[in-house]
């Protein structure tokens, strides 16, 4: 096993990328990639890194000479002959070569677009403008790499044993909640932790961890490098990306064409994908409009992810959903993705273990929990996002189920509000 206080405490080791493979990013973003690829390669899209803990100023931790090495060398990278081959030949929710012939060349011969970065008021402005299939792909390394980075700039002056007690800490708490979620029946839940993870070391160790502790219970990592070397399932389906982007285009027609986009994008994702691969992800513009508004087949879908939603009442309203639908809530999967941790799980278990199909993505409490272990909680977490900021020139928009977390221009966000009939909602804190 790696001794990650030895490798942290070497920092200033010329040749230690933050990321080193081009699959080192989550199986969703393949997944979709593929779905654009087939359709929209030709559209252009800028994202953008969004810090919503503002009281963290990231350019001030993250020194800025660092900060374009890590990127520069990801723009370095290309797929490996045996990366190729284990997408080309592994199983995939139960399906071989899940990815086609053509996609798996455009992968092959693929490189990271140009970045744009810059300094404003302690933040980074970290954007990437270019065709969708190319810019996709830079959203989970360039979260991965600030993440790490910040995490290098807070330890970067603690000694070698100062070092091996804070992981030793750390470990010691991943391993107690891993106990306490053994105890659960019926439990499914996978690693959700790339973006916002603390290194990619931790997280590698935090797999290893849950595949010893939990045996069958830990279904999967989203992180398809760390599938691919510790020979555990990848896992993943859509984000909410492929609505924001459908719906800047059809916006460019007419409101009709916008309130049907979210729709369009599952007649899409049918199209390419099935079984398990078949959830909804309904909260983009607002989880009760969608579903009110969602034409009988979504309904068939084998479930759904619960995101920014309350994960009880959004677990309750997608029961109600379904038998008014006259489907069998036992029969359907329900993922909860939102800020987990121990509490949250065990709660949303109890609630509704038996009454539905349960799956948990555990994300940054799993592979990001130092809170607590350094002064000035320097090493907590923090809300950082990439999101789609515009489409073909015009602004992209998410409102969420909670409106803490809505992205756009003031008065497209009113004007998606008044296209999705998005009803009043209540602010909830940010969890990371």
């Amino acid at each position: 096993m790696v001794d990650i206080a030895t490798r942290v405490y070497n920092h200033t080791w010329k040749i230690d990328p933050i990321v080193r493979s081009v699959l080192d990013t989550d199986f969703y973003k393949l997944l979709m990639a593929q779905t654009i690829f087939r359709r929209h390669r030709d559209v252009r899209v800028t994202f953008g890194i969004q810090n919503r803990t503002t009281s963290v100023r990231i350019a001030d931790l993250v020194d800025e000479g660092e900060l374009r090495e890590q990127l520069d060398h990801v723009r370095s990278l290309s797929l490996t002959r045996g990366e190729s081959t284990w997408l080309r030949g592994n199983t995939f929710y139960g399906v071989r070569q899940m990815f086609s012939p053509d996609f798996i060349a455009w992968l092959e011969g693929f490189r990271f677009p140009d970045y744009h970065l810059e300094k404003h008021d302690g933040q980074y402005v970290l954007t990437f403008e270019g065709p969708w299939i190319e810019t996709t792909m830079w959203e989970i390394p360039a979260l991965a790499i600030l993440n790490e980075l910040r995490s290098k700039g807070v330890t970067r002056s603690k000694g070698k044993f100062e070092l091996q007690v804070l992981y030793a800490r750390a470990m010691t708490r991943v391993w107690e909640k891993i106990q306490a979620l053994k105890q659960l029946p019926n439990l499914s839940v996978a690693d959700f932790g790339t973006r916002r993870r603390h290194g990619f070391l931790w997280q590698d160790w935090c797999v290893q961890a849950m595949t010893e502790g939990l045996g069958p219970s830990f279904s999967g990592t989203s992180n398809c490098l760390i599938a691919l070397r510790r020979e555990v399932e990848a896992v993943g389906t859509n984000a909410h990306e492929l609505p924001m982007v459908y719906t800047a285009l059809a916006a460019e027609d007419d409101e009709a064409a916008m309130a049907r986009a979210p729709y369009d994008v599952l007649a899409d994702w049918m199209q390419d994908y099935g079984g398990n691969l078949r959830i909804i992800l309904p909260d983009t513009y607002g989880t009760t409009q969608f579903l009110a508004n969602a034409p009988d087949w979504v309904a068939s879908w084998t479930g759904i992810r619960i995101d920014s939603k309350e994960p009880i009442e959004g677990g309750e309203e997608a029961i109600r959903w379904w038998e008014a639908r006259g489907q069998n809530p036992r029969e359907k999967l329900a993922i909860f993705s939102d800020g987990l941790d121990i509490e949250p799980i065990i709660r949303i278990h109890r609630r509704f273990n038996g009454r539905m199909r349960l799956g948990f993505g555990w994300g940054t409490l799993l592979t990001n929990d130092f809170r607590g272990f350094v002064a000035d909680d320097r090493l907590d977490p923090i809300s950082i996002v990439c999101k789609v900021v515009s489409v073909n020139g015009h602004p992209a928009v998410k409102l969420s189920d909670n409106p803490t977390k809505a992205i756009g221009p003031p008065e497209e966000v009113e004007r998606y509000r008044r296209v999705f009939h998005t009803e009043r909602q209540v602010a909830q804190p940010v969890l990371v």
